[in-house]
């Protein structure tokens, strides 16, 4: 197969020409003067040596020596090295018609700093564009279409750091504490990289439609509804959802007293336990506190089961005590995440309840089922940061909760 020339290399890697005959006379790359893709992504390490103050005359040294290899590189699993190609983003705009403002967004959902019009466009950005070209042809507003690649954009560096951390803590850490050579690393990457690579993607394209089955359900029904109630078949009964907040007691005096690897245990199994149990009542958790959670749920009683059904499972796990508020009310929705007064309210209840409490709004307690709760009044209290009193009450189940 043919390569780069030195000058198409330079380009693709975002380098001066150069900077590529150096790396080769360093013996880095493996081109002589016909250069791959496995060459361009060891230029983008070698970028990253230099950013952390690492000597690449010092890497250049073990690679002659045959202490360490970066022939790793060369597996097609590393294309996530994206090269650059051959369109600035100016002239990417003017071709299709975009404003150039639009499309840098591009950069910024892909993890790399801000662009500038001048800049060449990644590949890996490229393949972004037709879905954005689609959604405009569609009507879609810029708006909406921008908070949805954010989203994506945050929630998958997520998955990428989680990647990295347990390549760290079940590959790296492991060899390294055995006294392995650090060229085995790159030899054990070359060898798992392929199968892994692959079942990562699949395993995260199949979570990810299964994510999308649950939530486009729910766009169905409404869309059924609505079409019910135009031709009189059906009363759609408006009802405010409910924001919850969950925090464990006492989070930071544990932190300080048993270490933060043993806190993040702790907030694991939390989360196992948390994550389960709203789902099962019809909620969802939308963002993750480090000691608590914020859920949404689209029926407030359910909220209040949930949150019951939590704090006695929490309390049986042996965590520290749990405390929650709920408030039910308008909420506003951006980029995946909740805002507005409701959310506000809700997290200054779950502030004031006591550990092991549920405390709640009027709204929700008048959207529950009081065959299922035993509410008793708290009176109306002064919260932080809210003006005026609030009523509360504190939820009890009239029922055996789970555990």
């Amino acid at each position: 197969m043919s390569g780069f020339s030195t000058e198409v290399a330079a380009e693709r890697a975002g380098v001066d020409a150069g900077e590529v005959m150096r790396l080769a006379r360093l013996g880095i790359l493996n081109g002589d003067g016909q250069y791959t893709d496995a060459d361009i992504r060891r230029v983008h390490v070698v970028q990253a040596l230099e950013r952390a103050g690492l000597s690449i005359d010092g890497l250049a040294g073990l690679l002659r020596d045959g202490q360490f290899s970066l022939d790793f590189l060369d597996d097609a699993g590393f294309g996530v090295f994206a090269a650059l190609g051959d369109s600035t983003f100016a002239e990417l705009s003017e071709r299709t018609g975009i404003p150039v403002e639009m499309l840098t967004v591009l950069r910024d959902v892909t993890g790399g700093t801000t662009a500038a019009p001048g800049d060449r466009v990644r590949e890996h950005e490229l393949e972004i564009l037709p879905l954005i070209q689609y959604q405009l042809e569609l009507g879609f507003r810029w708006q909406a279409i921008e908070r949805s690649l954010r989203v994506h954009g945050d929630s998958l560096r997520r998955v990428a750091e989680a990647e990295a951390e347990w390549w760290r803590s079940e590959v790296q850490g492991p060899a390294l504490s055995e006294g392995a050579p650090a060229d085995d690393l790159g030899r054990r990457a070359a060898e798992i990289s392929p199968r892994l690579s692959q079942a990562s993607d699949r395993a995260v394209m199949a979570i990810y439609h299964a994510q999308q089955m649950h939530v486009w359900i729910t766009n169905i029904v409404d869309g059924i509804a609505a079409a019910l109630e135009q031709a009189g078949l059906h009363t759609r009964e408006e009802q405010e959802p409910a924001m919850c907040f969950l925090d464990l007691t006492g989070f930071t005096q544990l932190t300080q007293e048993r270490g933060d690897a043993a806190a993040a245990q702790l907030v694991e199994r939390l989360n196992r336990i948390v994550q389960r149990i709203s789902v099962q009542h019809g909620g969802r958790p939308v963002k993750w506190l480090g000691d608590g959670v914020m859920f949404f749920y689209p029926d407030p009683g359910a909220g209040v089961l949930a949150a019951l059904e939590m704090v006695g499972a929490i309390a049986g796990a042996g965590l520290p005590p749990a405390h929650v508020g709920l408030h039910a009310g308008p909420v506003v929705v951006q980029e995946g995440d909740f805002y507005g007064q409701t959310v506000n309210l809700a997290a200054r209840i779950g502030d004031y309840a006591r550990p092991g409490e549920v405390l709640v709004s009027r709204p929700v307690l008048d959207a529950s089922d009081a065959s299922l709760i035993n509410f008793e009044e708290i009176g109306a209290v002064e919260l932080k940061g809210v003006s005026g009193v609030v009523q509360l009450y504190a939820a009890r189940s009239r029922q055996p909760v789970a555990s």
